[in-house]
């Protein structure tokens, strides 16, 4: 709706014009500031141009009227365009809302290693990064899903001597001493015990093949991560290996030219230089390779594959990385204005009021699938999009388990349960219903409708500021005028029965399709289990 009137008032002024919807729905469907801005130009007074330009929306198919208010376009959708909107996003339910976006996108995020399983931190910028992508596909963009697998350095060989270090004490029956940074957690069990099952028991006791296990484990681990990001309905069209990488240095390193220069040894980029604080070694002394000479040679891969536009979400703690590989990029030739760094911040996790503590290292981490196993993997979806990726996040676990209005997945999926449960009582048939006008509408079915119609809007402006807790904001906001309007006006067996079901029907079209881009099924029906 919102692009259509766009459209017809960009062709009418030649210019891009801002659109609002007014606080107090009696004024319209939207509003425009345009006069304001005319008035400088016309050298006349924005409520007479508000007045002139009303005047010439005579009789237009699209508005039942154009009025002016104190310098103010108000617009009211006419009752046939509303009608006819709806009845066309009924017939074509896989269209509604979608877009043909031509740019093409590559977005990387969760990029976890693979040293252990995924916890609640990393939930957040997965759940954030799928929805932005599930966003992005259905307003049209060519995006690339992409899984950067940090499978070299020291936390790799740090997994190596975990795996011994736990296959000695329980599987060997040795008395062993741990080192403060190793890994810890029940996975390690399943991974010791296949190696001694490949490799023989003395693979737990070779330090010298410490690497050879860490390169084989993390396969096992990438499978552990996998499984649970399936497990909440998030899926990669691409992964890339970090260990793959570092063959093109040399070659990423002479196309940086001038970037690049060494000192006491090292070789350094020059990343003060282009704002960074510092600049930074990306060679040391023995030779080897940073982990941000990695990323340098990754993100020129990633441009060289000729995408319009490049996304990462990273953790909060990456906050200072992103002015170095700003600076590669322009390095490497390429403006790093087409590369958009979006950060996640740590989640708090709660459960009947206390707090959980986390820890990587110690083994009582949080874990995301144990989450899931708690309240199900859309309700974990739902709370990660449901706030800014960049602030803070506390949930409590029992506040997602209630049955009623406080928890806000519950009081979505019973708003569409419930149209399900309305739509079987009637005796109406689809068609029936299909076929019926929504014209003559009273003022609170009118707002429903109106509200229903929003959510092409809604997805647009979610992607395009990132803010993707815009979609799980309006379905609450959705689910509480369908309840109201529930409560408030009886439908089955009234005259205007098929027509109220019909928006009944939009209403349910909206709310099933919002849920699909946050990753979750709509449901038909709900028990007390749900």
């Amino acid at each position: 709706m919102k692009q259509r009137v766009s459209s017809l008032l960009r062709e009418k002024f030649d210019r891009d014009v801002v659109l609002e919807k007014p606080k107090d729905r009696s004024f319209g469907h939207f509003s425009t500031p345009i006069a304001f801005s005319l008035a400088k130009e016309l050298r006349k007074s924005p409520m007479l141009i508000a007045e002139e330009i009303a005047s010439s929306f005579d009789n237009h198919e699209i508005f039942s009227s154009v009025e002016s208010l104190k310098g103010y376009l108000n617009f009211r959708l006419s009752e046939d365009f509303l009608d006819e909107y709806a009845s066309w996003a009924l017939e074509n339910e896989k269209e509604f809302a979608r877009q043909e976006k031509k740019s093409k996108i590559l977005l990387e995020f969760v990029s976890a290693n693979p040293t252990g399983p995924l916890h609640i931190g990393h939930a957040r910028g997965a759940v954030y990064g799928d929805t932005l992508y599930r966003l992005a596909k259905h307003l049209g963009y060519d995006i690339t899903a992409e899984y950067y697998v940090n499978d070299a350095g020291n936390q790799i060989d740090l997994l190596g001597l975990s795996i011994q270090l736990y296959g000695r004490e329980n599987i060997l029956g040795e008395n062993v001493e741990y080192p403060q940074s190793y890994y810890r957690g029940d996975y390690l069990d399943a991974l010791a015990h296949d190696a001694v099952a490949k490799f023989g028991k003395e693979i737990l006791s070779d330090e010298s093949r410490q690497k050879e296990l860490a390169l084989w484990a993390k396969d096992g681990v990438m499978k552990i991560i996998v499984d649970t990001l399936a497990a909440t309905n998030i899926h990669f069209d691409s992964f890339v290996n970090e260990s793959s990488l570092y063959a093109d240095w040399q070659r990423v390193m002479k196309k940086m030219g001038d970037g690049i220069y060494e000192k006491d040894g090292k070789v350094w980029i020059a990343s003060q230089a282009k704002g960074d604080d510092n600049d930074r070694v990306v060679v040391r002394e023995d030779g080897r390779e940073t982990y941000l000479a990695g990323d340098i040679v990754y993100h020129n891969q990633k441009f060289e594959r000729g995408y319009d536009h490049y996304i990462n979400i990273w953790g909060a703690d990456h906050h200072g990385y992103i002015p170095r590989v700003n600076a590669a990029v322009e390095y490497l030739g390429y403006d790093s204005k087409r590369l958009e760094t979006l950060l996640s911040q740590m989640v708090s996790l709660l459960k009947d009021g206390k707090p959980y503590k986390m820890s990587k290292r110690a083994g009582n981490v949080i874990l995301m699938s144990d989450i899931i196993d708690e309240i199900g993997s859309d309700a974990l979806r739902f709370i990660f999009a449901s706030k800014k990726s960049d602030t803070a996040l506390e949930f409590d676990l029992s506040e997602f388990k209630k049955q009623d209005s406080s928890n806000p997945i519950f009081y979505i999926q019973y708003a569409h349960a419930r149209i399900q449960t309305i739509l079987s009582k009637s005796n109406f048939s689809k068609e029936e219903i299909m076929v019926s006008s929504l014209k003559g509408l009273n003022e609170s079915a009118d707002a429903l409708l109106f509200d229903a119609l929003l959510l092409p809007e809604v997805i647009e402006d979610a992607f395009a500021s990132r803010q993707v807790q815009k979609l799980p904001e309006y379905l609450k906001s959705l689910a509480a005028s369908l309840h109201k309007f529930y409560y408030d006006c009886r439908i089955i067996g009234t005259a205007d029965e098929a027509k109220l079901l019909k928006l009944l029907e939009v209403v349910a079209l909206s709310l099933r399709v919002g849920l699909s881009l946050l990753g979750i099924c709509a449901k038909d029906r709900m028990t007390k289990e749900d």
